[in-house]
């Protein structure tokens, strides 16, 4: 009988997650010949077979029963001339060809081998490096594609006999993987104290953990940068890192040893505890549990009723909770407040000493820096509030576009997007670039995108903020002979759009956020549009405007802020009084105000949070973004509902006015947080429902910072009718990391 053969193309994320050694087994299992290798193009695969059922059959399981790490976008199977092999084998990777496969994000260590390193038989026993085909590091290692050893920060370690023989048997787990080793060939760790080296191996790890058990502060070294851990119930411990990391407020991220161990500390739904376990292992927001709280120092969280906590992701963490470290750690970046994290060592000892009591170095390098991923439930399932390890650089959507484009994303929260052969690609959490580092990361984080996908710049189309004084607009300039501006909180709507497919859907849009520049030059922020991602979006409604008194300084002074929409009402009481009791400032930024002297105009519903929340007794200066309105939201949540106060038609006149009447009448703050709530997700379905009705569409799209309140979201889904759907962003945070795909997705206007 004569040959059949057929050539097949997977894309997606194939390369890293075990693909070819599942391809060579599939192959086996149906007796087929041929052969299978890495490509730019992503896994190609020739198969020969006499009958056309088993090629049939390998096709249908070749998704089926794909690596739980992979992502298939695309296979593409066409008849091919038979060649007659004899058997089916691996290829050497191809390098001619163009990039278009996905770079898999790093993977948590399996258990397969999690088992492995706890036997005391295993020739991997306790060894931090282990992996295989289905787990371990990823784009953190990687230097170059295709994805091969030679092209990752494990090159220097050549594989032992033991390793290579592994490596080249096509029925072992590590078959093909590439970052494979083991204590006789691999990288170890070592602990290092006052710059001596102290211990090396397992010996480090179980020091390290006496350390830790001890109320010390160890650096420790990870996938994607260091991370500053101490045990979490030391209130001394906890005290010592917030005071030498500068970080006065704002909550830590915690690590529990076991899932256990979380529910000890917080309520777990169903849906948080597969979050929590799921392959990308990130932090999840999760409510505190009301039982244990007193058990924890206050300054984990301080007037927090949310804990942030992750599970253990990395072999090293394992151990570290085996030797007797705490089982609930500290686990927050490693770096000083604003800065990115450290991921280099000789720089991690630079910028981490007087924070760091000892170090954990292991002597892998990391390839680039990558932030632990945050998310939360919410009713419309996984809402991001940062995306990076475990989830970046995947590729969120595929776009209609021909050329390359590159979004360069906000100044806040900055990210990167970079659309190669209409798949769009968004990097890890960069940060703001504001900071210096930050830019230095920036520019690093772009040059690691193009040089993987061999994209010249020069022949990309860049689009960037409409902010001719954001440093993204500038760093824009210098970069192809191609560019773009797209206004902000278009950019916001875009992006939940593209991750959608979403091209041509006509939608209401109401973008929500801190501040964005407009088209008429003033600070945007409470804006509702009309339109599509292909035909653009038009502005039809927005919040009453206020003025900025300071411009960004208010941003960061809630009493500020309330200066210039308080001085919108026509009576007010004497604010320095009680209940109140505002501070002198409020007087300097509403004079500034009423005399129209540095006072920007506004439509900010950020800044209206701040306001509500300045006139609740949050009147300090805030020490990190969104700290106000995150504290109005917990007053919020300890209310049951409430009538929502009047917001008719985003007009905050009426609301602040009732605001301050209950507040000087003795209301709770609790129950004044709560109507305002209320209020806004009123607001949002009304006019939704309304504008939806008006322009014949059924889709309202939510997009912007001030959605990541999940109240906020539980509120809009009690509320919103049948006849309507509300979009959140899923791939992507609804913060200001999603502006550069909306930024590179507006490219489809150009036609």
């Amino acid at each position: 009988m004569a040959l059949l053969a057929r050539r097949i193309v997977v894309q997606g994320i194939v390369q890293g997650v075990g693909f070819r050694p599942f391809v060579y087994r599939l192959a086996q299992k149906y007796r087929l010949n041929g052969w299978v290798l890495n490509s730019g193009e992503g896994v190609q695969i020739h198969l020969e077979a006499d009958q056309p059922q088993p090629l049939e059959a390998f096709v249908k399981e070749l998704t089926t029963l794909a690596p739980e790490a992979a992502r298939i976008e695309q296979v593409s199977v066409q008849s091919a001339p038979p060649e007659g092999y004899s058997r089916f084998e691996i290829r050497t990777s191809r390098r001619d060809t163009p990039l278009e496969t996905g770079i898999s994000p790093d993977l948590h260590v399996c258990q397969a081998c999690l088992q492995e390193l706890f036997n005391p038989v295993d020739r991997r026993y306790r060894y931090p490096y282990i992996n295989c085909t289905h787990c371990g590091p990823r784009y953190s290692i990687i230097l170059a594609l295709p994805y091969d050893r030679e092209q990752t920060t494990m090159r220097p370690w050549p594989m032992c006999p033991a390793c290579q023989a592994e490596y080249h048997d096509p029925s072992n787990r590590r078959f093909h993987a590439q970052p494979t080793a083991c204590p006789h060939c691999g990288p170890t760790y070592f602990l290092e104290k006052h710059g001596e080296e102290r211990a090396r191996g397992y010996e480090a790890i179980k020091q390290c953990a006496r350390l830790l058990a001890a109320g010390d502060i160890v650096a420790i070294k990870g996938l994607g940068g260091y991370h500053l851990a101490c045990d979490a119930r030391n209130a001394r411990a906890v005290e010592a890192l917030r005071t030498r990391k500068y970080r006065k407020e704002k909550p830590f991220a915690l690590m529990a040893s076991s899932l256990e161990e979380v529910q000890r500390w917080v309520l777990l739904s169903e849906d948080a505890a597969q979050l929590l376990t799921a392959v990308a292992r990130p932090i999840v927001l999760l409510p505190r549990n009301p039982e244990a709280r007193t058990a924890l120092p206050e300054s984990l969280a301080p007037e927090n009723t949310e804990l942030g906590i992750m599970l253990p992701y990395t072999p090293l963490h394992y151990l570290l909770f085996r030797a007797g470290a705490p089982s609930l750690l500290v686990m927050t970046s490693g770096n000083r407040s604003s800065e990115p994290i450290a991921y280099r060592d000789d720089d991690a000892r630079r910028r981490l000493q007087g924070i760091a009591d000892a170090f954990l170095i292991g002597e892998r390098a990391i390839a680039r820096r990558v932030d632990d991923s945050v998310v939360r439930v919410t009713p419309y399932g996984k809402l991001f509030v940062r995306r990076s390890r475990g989830y970046a650089p995947a590729a969120v959507t595929n776009m209609p576009v021909k050329q390359p484009v590159l979004g360069v994303g906000a100044d806040l929260k900055n990210t990167l997007t970079l659309v190669v052969n209409g798949k769009a690609y968004v990097s890890p959490y960069i940060g703001d670039l504001e900071y210096y580092s930050v830019r230095e990361s920036f520019q690093q984080t772009l040059h690691d995108l193009t040089a993987m996908y061999r994209v010249p710049l020069e022949d990309t189309l860049v689009v960037h903020d409409a902010h001719p004084g954001y440093h993204s607009t500038q760093l824009a300039q210098e970069l192809g002979r191609q560019r773009m501006a797209v206004q902000h909180h278009r950019a916001h709507i875009y992006a939940v759009l593209a991750e959608r497919n979403a091209w041509e859907q006509t939608v209401i849009g109401i973008a929500l956020d801190g501040t964005g520049y407009g088209d008429d030059g003033s600070i945007w922020g409470g804006e509702v549009f009309v339109g599509s991602l292909k035909e653009g979006l038009n502005r039809i409604h927005h919040l009453f405007p206020a003025f900025l008194p300071g411009g960004d300084a208010a941003a960061r002074n809630p009493v500020q802020a309330a200066a210039g929409f308080l001085a919108q009402l026509a009576e007010l009481p004497d604010l320095h009084a009680p209940p109140f009791r505002f501070p002198k400032t409020f007087n300097l930024a509403f004079q500034l105000v009423q005399q129209g002297v540095r006072a920007f105009p506004t439509t900010s519903m950020g800044r209206l949070f701040d306001t509500v929340a300045a006139l609740l007794g949050f009147t300090q200066p805030m020490t990190f973004e969104g700290q106000a309105a995150i504290w109005l939201e917990q007053q919020a949540r300890r209310s049951p509902e409430v009538p929502p106060y009047p917001f008719p038609d985003l007009d905050y006149r009426p609301l602040l006015a009732q605001v301050i009447a209950d507040r000087q009448q003795g209301r709770p703050i609790p129950q004044i947080a709560r109507a305002f709530h209320q209020a806004l997700a009123n607001t949002c379905v009304k006019i939704g429902d309304r504008l939806a009705r008006q322009f014949g569409t059924n889709i309202v799209v939510c997009a912007g910072g001030v959605f990541q309140n999940s109240l906020l979201i539980e509120l809009l889904h009690k509320q919103i009718p049948s006849t309507l759907q509300l979009w959140f962003p899923h791939a992507v945070s609804p913060n200001d990391e999603s502006i550069s795909l909306g930024q590179a997705a507006a490219a489809l206007q150009l036609g």
